[in-house]
């Protein structure tokens, strides 16, 4: 072919063949075109921002707040009430907060933040242009907007200006960034960024979030969970593992791979963070259970510090052992269901409409229950199906439960033929169900009982447990130092102790004979008493009278030495004369006493004669661990004695013997130790229930009851009721704590196996009261007959 011939004409593209070169050129050439649209833009854009922020340095930099509140920053700090051994028992305040010095933060949490927030957070000044120029474009590729706030943005956003978002808001957060960043370090702005962050469940600062997301300290936080608390900053609710999990994983997995991709983490590390599973700390699950205790703080905390008690970061430290103190919320909370179990079913808690839909029950079920949470291992529970053998119920979890058998009991009558319709157990019935001994679950309900346990050294005052009823939620009326009560039988050892000092013996022989007392002698009504047996058994010493807890021998006692010195008598032991008047029915416990009062009392007793004032916080400090107020526990010294010593002595043995073979003896026979001393209590009717008692390094007091007074039932007494709580208690509580049996002191002796006074032996003191008083005899056999003949008839 030569020059001068056409050129060959090309044949057309096929359809959908490809394209020409023309074409193609034609294309790349409008992709250039628009990719310099897009960063003209942006360049523009950027300008633009440089020269609003150059024109805004210059105006409005002068009138930038001041940044006092950072430079000495000094964030709202709750008071936190520590146990003696270091346990974190409660928290008060606005906001929860845990204030960590940038030093003490883990590495892994802070590398998280950076990763997640700002990863040239250490190389820019306050406002990253780069991260600015790549979120315009963003913003002009995609119309959901892309941040491009700094760490140091966040800290002026939060601390200075409204969560409003305005271009004008935007120019003074990043003045206000720029001036920050020239007037603190860096560490400086991290350190008040990560405890003053905002983070959800009222957490602020990531030290406080660990402790409510994980249970743990931020010490110890791994690389998944710190990922995940990093992920909580851009937006708390959204991004809640507890209420949104889906969310919150999401977003935990992309902060992992930014760690990596910024050298935060080792490979290995980013495998194993993803793999991880994660345990969330239940809303309810605490470390110990010690309400009362944190609310009883910090109401003596606020009489000194007012507001502040809230704001200032105050640490409380209370006497309160955290081990003695959970065994004392599970031995109470124990004994408290175990009467439940007895009583009567009340009916299910509600009824709710379950759907048709077996898909939708779950969504329902949950919704329901958050209005009847769990409490603690007394689960909440929605009836499924229902049978007088069998129930199926779902959990708050989502879980179902199946109770049968013996699990059903305590709601037989819920599940009988002839329930009302208020106490019908049917599908939609919101009931309690908790494990039994074999784990095995049991439906129940929530008690109405209440009780309390307070337990204290009697050497020093300390108090080493105090559960003041069965949930703090459900009711804050502390027993242990709110409730007063009659104490019963648990009275008497003071009325024995006044009768020490008139001469009278654990030999003293007294008559179990009736009484009677007319209303010139009660100046009221008249008044027949009776033992609680309903028996009568003659004469018997004191000892004996005080360890089968007899009536009438203790009326009798008080008689001889007299109301009115009885009554002074009893105020050694820091009872108010005011509430224990001085009639005979002070013999039997009819006044009235706080359970703490009763620990104090018997503390006496337990360390010698010594009246010790009951102590909680030995210490508080500010939130640098500077000691502000500090209660050094006092050792006994003569100026508190109450008692004397002899006379602790030998009150001391008689209440020994009532705990081995008296109304106690079951606590000797459980524990396996003598070094155990103490007193039930029954008051008239069965309205009250108590044990007190000691071992010489601890005094502690049940007491078990309604708050509106009503009987327990007709065979409740301390020694079935209340006792078994005490021994449960103290089997934690003396766990290893070596046996002690008090040295007799001088001018105490033994006669006949009994302690007394040196000058009372051979019946010097006073040898019996009440013999003449006549005793009912049993009937004969031919008497005996005649009864039943009438019976008969």
């Amino acid at each position: 072919m030569s020059s001068t011939d056409p050129a060959p004409e090309r044949p057309p593209a096929p359809p959908g063949g490809a394209p020409s070169s023309r074409s193609r050129r034609s294309a790349g050439s409008l992709l250039l075109l628009a990719f310099g649209w897009l960063f003209g833009l942006a360049f523009a854009a950027l300008v633009s921002l440089l020269m609003v922020i150059g024109v805004a340095l210059a105006v409005a930099y002068p009138q930038l707040p001041e940044i006092a509140s950072l430079t000495d920053y000094r964030p709202k700090l709750p008071l936190r009430v520590f146990s003696t051994d270091g346990v974190l028992l409660g928290e008060f305040g606005e906001e929860r907060r845990n204030f960590m010095s940038i030093g003490e933060i883990p590495q892994v949490m802070k590398n998280a933040v950076l990763a997640a927030e700002d990863a040239r957070f250490y190389e820019h000044g306050g406002v990253d242009y780069k991260g600015v120029a790549r979120a315009a474009l963003e913003n002009l590729r995609d119309a959901r907007s892309q941040g491009a706030s700094t760490i140091t943005m966040q800290v002026a956003r939060n601390f200075y200006l409204s969560t409003e978002k305005t271009f004008t808001r935007k120019i003074y957060e990043i003045l206000l960034a720029l001036k920050i960043e020239r007037q603190l370090s860096k560490d400086q702005i991290l350190e008040a960024y990560m405890n003053q962050i905002y983070l959800g469940q009222r957490a602020n600062g990531f030290a406080a979030a660990a402790e409510i997301y994980f249970g743990k300290k931020l010490a110890d936080v791994t690389v998944a969970e710190a990922a995940m608390l990093a992920g909580l900053p851009k937006a708390p609710s959204a991004y809640n593992p507890i209420a949104n999990p889906k969310r919150a994983e999401q977003r935990q997995r992309y902060i992992v791979e930014r760690m990596f991709e910024n050298g935060f983490i080792t490979e290995a590390e980013h495998d194993a963070a993803l793999d991880e599973k994660l345990r969330y700390r239940k809303q309810n699950e605490v470390a110990v259970h010690a309400e009362y205790v944190a609310e009883a703080a910090r109401q003596l905390v606020y009489t000194q510090y007012g507001e502040e008690t809230y704001t200032r970061g105050l640490n409380a430290y209370v006497t309160i052992d955290s081990v003695q103190q959970m065994a004392a919320y599970k031995a109470l909370r124990r004994g408290l269901m175990d009467y439940e179990l007895k009583r009567v079913y009340r009916g299910p808690e509600a009824y709710i409409d379950l759907p048709g839909d077996p898909a939708l029950v779950d969504a329902r079920v949950a919704e329901a229950l958050a209005d009847h949470p769990d409490n603690d291992d007394l689960r909440s529970a929605v009836v499924l199906e229902a049978a007088p053998r069998k129930v199926v119920a779902m959990l708050q979890s989502g879980d179902t439960i199946t109770v049968t058998g013996d699990g059903l009991k305590p709601v037989t009558s819920g599940l009988s033929d002839k329930a009302g319709p208020k106490t019908e157990i049917r599908r939609g019935a919101v009931v309690r169900a908790v494990h039994d001994a074999k784990g095995n679950w049991t439906l129940t309900q929530l008690p109405e009982v209440e009780g309390a346990l307070v337990a204290l050294d009697p050497r020093t005052g300390a108090l080493r447990a105090m559960v003041g009823g069965f949930d703090f939620g459900k009711n804050k009326f502390n027993h242990v130092t709110q409730a007063w009560r009659q104490p019963g039988s648990s009275f008497k050892p003071f009325i024995y102790s006044a009768a020490l000092d008139k001469g009278f013996t654990p030999a003293t022989v007294v008559n179990d004979a009736p009484l009677f007392f007319d209303a010139s002698v009660t100046g009221s009504q008249p008044w027949e008493p009776k033992n609680y047996d309903g028996k009568f058994e003659g004469p018997m010493t004191l000892q004996t009278a005080l360890a089968k807890s007899k009536n009438m021998v203790s009326i009798r006692i008080l008689q001889s030495i007299g109301t009115g010195y009885a009554q002074q008598w009893i105020t050694r032991f820091g009872f108010e004369a005011e509430r224990h008047p001085a009639y005979l029915t002070m013999a039997l416990g009819a006044g009235s006493v706080t359970p703490l009062q009763m620990a104090s009392a018997y503390s006496v007793f337990a360390n010698g004669g010594y009246r010790v004032t009951p102590v909680l916080i030995t210490k508080v400090t500010d939130a640098k661990g500077r000691t502000l107020q500090e209660s050094r526990l006092q050792p006994r010294d003569e100026s508190m004695r109450a008692l004397d010593e002899r006379n602790a002595f030998v009150m001391g043995s008689l209440l020994q013997n009532v705990a081995r073979a008296g109304t106690a003896a079951r606590a000797q026979a459980t524990l396996k130790r003598p070094d155990l001393f103490g007193k039930t209590g029954t008051t008239n009717d069965s309205m009250d229930a108590w044990f007190a008692g000691y071992q010489p390094t601890l005094a502690a007091v049940v007491w078990i009851g309604y708050d509106t007074p009503k009987k327990l039932g007709d065979r409740e007494t301390g020694g079935g009721r209340a006792l078994p709580v005490w021994i449960e208690f103290m089997q934690t509580a003396l766990r290893g704590v070596p046996v002690f049996e008090p040295l007799p002191p001088p001018g105490v002796v033994q006669h006949d196996g009994l302690w007394m006074y040196e000058e009372y032996r051979e019946g010097a003191g006073v040898a019996s009261v009440g013999l003449g008083d006549a005793v009912p005899q049993a009937p004969t056999s031919d008497e005996r007959n005649t009864i039943l003949d009438l019976f008969k008839r």
